[in-house]
């Protein structure tokens, strides 16, 4: 028999007489990597949190390291070896690095003064764990998400971690980054840590996991090695049906004027002699690793980015777009890559978020206000999007992450624009959800829309897109035709230098 680390049995848990997860079965290995996967709201949270002692089971039987627990605690779950690295990462932004992976040493042992050499030689020491070398004095808010991520992991070696739970811990890495992280998790396996990686992705899923539990609506779908999954079942089982997914394929009419022309546009240190073309009906992307300039791309189209140099048409028509307002103006919308800073009001209500750019057309002629007009506006992008939710009044921030995305297009879709951009439109968002707003944006291009897809995952590029721009240093270096390439072909042009 193998040896078990963790052992659930029939877990049962609800919320206000909604059952979030029902007779749920999970067996964690010793120094194996586990992989769980599942639809938004299909209880992989609640699962997790329950073996980290957050949630208390309704029902079922939790034994860990050989001892059965009624009733665990997170400070229990901590002593068992039990660490979860959250998308958060739980780290404290405006301390070093040092200083988050050493001080709950200093402070469990109860000193009246820090002893910083103490404290910068455990962090060092952490690090080496890992071999990996970060500047200990720097503040983590100054760190990428790559380098929080090691730091989460360092953190949680130094307090005996057994079992290393990561909730979507690749939803913002480029392609270099994830590899640079699988390879530190496999030094891990190799010393006996276990891990609990939960993805979306399931290119990764299928990597690095030695073991697969699969989840749909709070139910156990499967269990097993590896070896007994390949895509197609994977997203089979996680949403109960079959998806398949044809590139799209388009070739505009280039005796007509472009939707969109770049011309030799270039921002300061940033940008450098951008030229394309973007066709109505067209979706084109744009990869490159983090600070190749795809980003810069979009904000500097967006109004956002001063433009140095360089000239952008609308229509065969010259165009300056100095700020968001410009953009608007002449039908160019944008849909950010962070959704829950940029792209949502998420205390406010879903209608709210739906008609929050196109209030002022929806006033009466006393500049009133015209409730009817709003409802319908809101209760037809939510039925066009089939956005989930019981009622609009309520807040955003209740949605899955495929839905909050939903309005976050609703909210560009209403204002009827021309482009739309759309930077990492499917991050952190479920393989169904991703399959229905990759229709969408068929359709919209279908439409006569232009689309400018700004992405670094490579199934979603080739499926979607009918040419990729790779961009490089801030530089676009080529034009790459997806039909005339794969997935280990881009991803090798993606990272080379």
């Amino acid at each position: 028999m193998a040896d078990e680390i963790i052992r659930l049995t029939g877990i049962h848990k609800s919320f206000a007489g909604v059952r979030a997860l029902q007779d749920v079965d999970l067996t964690i290995e010793r120094g194996k990597i586990h992989c769980l996967v599942g639809e938004n709201g299909c209880g992989k949270s609640t699962l997790i949190k329950i073996i980290a002692g957050v949630y208390e089971r309704d029902a079922g039987e939790m034994i860990i390291n050989g001892t059965r627990y009624e009733k665990l605690t997170p400070i229990e779950a901590i002593r068992e070896g039990i660490q979860v690295i959250y998308q958060d990462f739980s780290l404290f932004p405006n301390l070093t690095v040092a200083e988050n992976i050493a001080l709950n040493e200093e402070l469990a042992e109860g000193r009246r003064f820090v002893n910083w050499r103490n404290v910068y030689r455990v962090a060092e020491d952490a690090l080496a764990q890992i071999d990996v070398q970060l500047p200990l004095k720097a503040r983590v808010e100054e760190m990428s998400v790559a380098n929080k991520q090691l730091i989460a992991i360092s953190k949680a070696l130094r307090q005996n971690a057994q079992v290393i739970i990561m909730d979507e811990p690749t939803s913002a890495l480029t392609e270099r980054e994830v590899r640079a992280l699988f390879s530190v998790i496999r030094k891990l396996e190799a010393r006996g840590i276990t891990f609990l990686f939960v993805s979306h992705k399931l290119n990764e899923v299928l990597e690095i996991s030695e073991k697969i539990i699969v989840l749909r609506n709070g139910k156990n779908v499967s269990q097993g090695n590896r070896s007994e999954y390949d895509n197609r079942r994977l997203v089979r089982e996680m949403t109960g049906h079959d998806i398949t997914t044809k590139r799209y394929t388009y070739t505009p009419d280039k005796s007509s004027e472009p939707l969109l022309r770049v011309d030799g546009l270039s921002a300061k240190d940033l940008l450098y002699e951008i030229s394309f073309d973007l066709y109505a009906g067209e979706i084109v992307g744009v990869t490159g690793l983090l600070g190749s300039g795809r980003t810069e791309l979009a904000l500097a189209l967006f109004g956002t980015l001063s433009i140095d140099a360089g000239q952008i048409s609308i229509n065969g028509e010259p165009v300056k777009i100095k700020s968001i307002q410009d953009a608007i103006a002449h039908g160019i919308g944008y849909v950010p890559e962070d959704r829950l800073t940029e792209g949502l009001f998420l205390e406010r209500s879903i209608g709210n978020n739906v008609v929050v750019r196109i209030i002022d057309r929806l006033r009466g002629t006393l500049g009133f206000t015209d409730p009817r007009r709003v409802n319908a506006q809101i209760d037809h992008w939510v039925n066009a999007l089939s956005i989930k939710t019981s009622d609009p009044s309520l807040p955003a921030k209740t949605l899955s992450g495929g839905n909050q995305q939903r309005v976050v297009l609703a909210k560009w879709l209403a204002s009827e624009p021309n482009l739309l951009i759309m930077n990492g439109p499917t991050i952190g968002v479920d393989i169904g959800s991703k399959d229905e707003l990759h229709e969408m944006m068929k359709t919209l291009a279908g439409q006569g829309m232009g689309l400018l897809v700004i992405s670094d995952d490579i199934p979603e590029l080739l499926a979607t897109c009918n040419r990729i721009l790779l961009m490089r240093h801030g530089r676009i270096v080529e034009e790459i035709q997806p039909a005339q390439t794969n997935e280990n072909e881009l991803a090798a042009k993606l990272i080379e230098e």
